[in-house]
C-alpha cells in the first residue's frame, strides 16, 4: 500500500516594498512628466547655449559696419536675418546680445538671492529687534516701484553694464528678503525647531539642519521667476540709455536703435523684441513648473 504525499505549496516571493523617492526625487519625477515645462526648459537651454557659444555660432563680426548694406532683408548675401541700421549682421548681434541680456537677468537675481535671502533668513530666525531692524530697512525700498527705483539708481550712478547690474541687484534684494523672512518665520514656529532649541542646539546648527532645507524651496521658486523681470528691466534700462552703451550688442539697446526702421523693415525692428519675449516666457513657464513640482501639497 503506497502512501501518496501532496507536494508542499510553493509560496510566491514577497512583493518588494515600493521605494520611496524622497522630496527631491519626487520633484524630479514631476518635472520629467511635465511636457510643458520640458518644452520651455529645452527652449531656454537652447537660448542660453546659443548665447554662451555666440563667438563660434556667429557667421559675421557683430561690430563690423557697412553703410551700403544697411537694413537689408533676411537672406541678403548670407545674412540670414538681414542687417541693422549700420549694416551689421542681425543674427550675430542677436547671439552676442543674448549674453549681456541674460547676464542682466541671472546675475542680479543671484546676488539678491544670496544677500536678500541671507538677511531674510537671519531676520526670521532671530526675530525681535534684529527682525525689526532688517525689515524696516527693506520697507524703505518698498516705498518706490521697482521700475522707478531701478531707473533712479542707474541714472544716479550713470550708465554702463556694472551700474545696471548693481541697480537691479538693489531692486531685487527687498522682495527676496521678504519671501525668505516669511518662510523662515513659518518654519521657526514648528515643533521640530523648538525641540532642537530645547536640546541646546546652537543657532547655526538649527539653521543648517532644520531651517535651510525647508525655506530654500520658496526662495528658489521666487528667484527663478525674478529672472524674467531682470531681463525686462535690464532691457528697459538699455532702451532708455541707462544700461549697455553702443556699440555693445544688447536686445534692449537694439530695440532702441532699430525703432526708426520700423517703417522700412518692421521684421528687423521686431527681432530683439521677439527674443526678449521668448526668453521671458520660457523662464516664466519653467518657474511655474518648478513651483508646481516643489509644492508638497500636491
Amino acid at each position: 500500500m503506497s502512501v501518496t504525499t501532496t507536494p508542499a505549496p510553493v509560496l510566491a516571493p514577497p512583493l518588494a516594498a515600493p521605494r520611496s523617492r524622497g522630496y527631491w526625487g519626487t520633484v524630479g519625477y514631476r518635472l520629467r512628466h511635465d511636457p510643458v515645462t520640458l518644452f520651455f526648459g529645452a527652449l531656454l537651454l537652447m537660448i542660453i547655449l546659443s548665447a554662451l557659444f555666440a563667438p563660434w555660432l556667429s557667421p559675421f563680426d557683430p561690430y563690423k559696419e557697412s553703410i551700403i548694406r544697411r537694413l537689408k532683408v533676411p537672406g541678403y548675401m548670407g545674412h540670414l536675418l538681414g542687417t541693422d541700421e549700420l549694416g551689421r549682421d542681425m543674427l550675430s548681434r542677436l547671439l552676442h546680445g543674448g549674453r549681456i541680456t541674460l547676464m542682466m537677468g541671472f546675475v542680479p537675481v543671484l546676488v539678491a538671492t544670496l544677500v536678500g535671502g541671507g538677511l531674510g533668513i537671519l531676520a526670521g530666525l532671530a526675530g525681535g529687534r534684529v527682525n525689526a531692524l532688517i525689515m524696516r530697512v527693506m520697507d524703505v525700498f518698498y516705498a518706490f516701484p521697482s521700475v522707478l527705483l531701478a531707473v533712479a539708481i542707474s541714472g544716479a550712478m550713470g550708465g554702463g553694464v556694472f551700474n545696471a547690474l548693481l541697480a537691479l541687484s538693489l531692486v531685487f534684494i527687498p522682495p527676496l528678503c521678504r519671501v525668505a523672512e516669511t518662510a523662515t518665520t513659518q518654519v521657526r514656529n514648528l515643533d521640530f525647531v523648538d525641540a532642537a532649541r530645547a536640546t541646546g542646539a546652537k543657532l547655526h546648527l538649527v539653521l543648517w539642519h532644520h531651517v535651510l532645507g525647508n525655506v530654500l524651496g520658496p526662495i528658489l521658486v521666487y528667484a527663478s521667476g525674478m529672472i524674467s523681470v531682470g531681463i525686462l528691466l535690464g532691457s528697459g534700462l538699455s532702451f532708455l540709455g541707462l544700461g549697455v552703451k553702443p556699440p555693445e550688442p544688447d536686445w534692449g539697446l537694439m530695440l532702441n536703435t532699430l525703432r526708426q526702421a520700423i517703417y522700412v523693415n518692421p521684421l528687423l525692428a521686431a527681432l530683439p523684441g521677439i527674443a526678449i519675449f521668448l526668453t521671458s516666457v520660457s523662464i516664466n513657464m519653467v518657474s511655474d513648473g518648478l513651483r508646481s513640482a516643489m509644492d508638497v501639497r500636491l
